[in-house]
């Protein structure tokens, strides 16, 4: 989707795993280049869920606007397909009105999602999908691997051999529609299609990283995200609520029901976020054109470098959104 005036307009994706910084980051540069924030998050998306997803409150928002942030009730099933319908309104409505689209978070399947497009085949069929994992454990994936290789040469190519989960899908894919994996994908739209994204990846030192989510957890509780659940509970919401499938959300739930005692559930959320966050920066890689800064989002050098980036990629592609302002960054005090 582009504008009507056939310009190709700019998006800035500041992306990364957890407690990367990525907030201070989009906030500083929708500050520099006239933009406004559209969350990347899967859980921010939910109306009073804020201490546990570190929502930027509205006093330290400095006047930027924010969406994709509040938008839903707990018990609302929220999807990707969801999340780039309304992301991609958001950013429309930024663009027309003259200001720099700046995306923000660490879900990357929302981010593809935006970016790339869903993928348009069948859904699952669990009598085909049972049929072919019953090949799986009879013949080995690596000889249904060889099956899918005759179907759809392309798709096998691409999917590893002893990778049994992929390859039942290329192929239930194949029998419920009758069309290859290879044929669905051509047929992806993204949102995005045909506008500027400009891809920057927060990547700090993986010990800096796990520090991180450590101090994060405390000041969670120290906010008092107990408290929190509770009263989201008070309020009506289920036990079942999405959010709370959430990896913070679901262990504080479980204190809040005496199911853990709150010294475990901290260190259970710590650890789980570290896993997190490496699945995170394996996912980001896998993205292409995303140029990765190797230190956290707040630092001077970071924003400086980001700047560059931004600025390097607006001068390529000037008609896309406003130009930069001309001050120069000045530290927070």
């Amino acid at each position: 989707m582009t504008p009507a005036d056939g310009r190709v307009p700019a998006v800035v994706a500041v992306l990364g795993p957890t407690a990367s910084g990525k907030s201070a980051l989009g906030l500083h540069l929708a500050r520099r280049f006239g933009g406004e924030i559209v969350a990347c998050d899967s859980t921010a998306v939910y109306r009073g869920f804020d201490i546990g997803t570190d929502k930027v409150a509205p006093a330290d928002q400095q006047g930027i606007p924010h969406h994709l942030v509040d938008v839903v009730d707990a018990a609302t099933d929220y999807t990707a397909a969801d999340y780039a319908r309304d992301a991609m309104a958001a950013i429309a409505g930024i663009h027309a009105r003259g200001r720099l689209p700046i995306l923000v978070g660490g879900t990357g399947f929302y981010y593809r999602a935006l970016v790339r497009g869903l993928f348009p085949g069948p859904g699952r069929d669990q009598a085909v999908r049972g049929r072919l994992d019953g090949l799986v454990a009879r013949y080995g994936v690596a000889r249904v691997h060889r099956l899918l290789a005759r179907i759809d040469s392309t798709a096998a190519a691409r999917i590893q051999i002893n990778d049994a989960m992929r390859v039942v899908r290329a192929l239930e894919v194949y029998f419920v529609s009758g069309r290859t994996l290879t044929a669905h994908f051509a047929e992806t739209t993204a949102p995005l299609e045909g506008w500027h994204v400009i891809a920057i990846g927060v990547r700090p030192p993986w010990d800096d990283i796990t520090s991180r989510i450590a101090q994060r957890v405390d000041v969670q509780f120290a906010r008092g995200i107990v408290d929190e659940v509770r009263a989201l509970r008070a309020s009506g919401v289920p036990d079942t609520a999405r959010p709370f499938t959430g990896y913070v959300y679901k262990r504080v739930l479980e204190v809040v029901r005496g199911d853990r005692d709150e010294a475990s559930a901290r260190e259970l959320i710590v650890r789980e976020n570290r896993h997190y966050a490496r699945r995170q920066l394996i996912w980001f890689r896998k993205e292409p054109n995303l140029v990765w800064i190797q230190r956290a989002g707040e630092r001077d050098e970071s924003i400086r470098d980001a700047e560059r980036i931004i600025g390097d990629r607006l001068v390529m592609n000037p008609p896309c959104c406003p130009a930069p302002e001309t001050h120069t960054h000045v530290p927070d005090a």
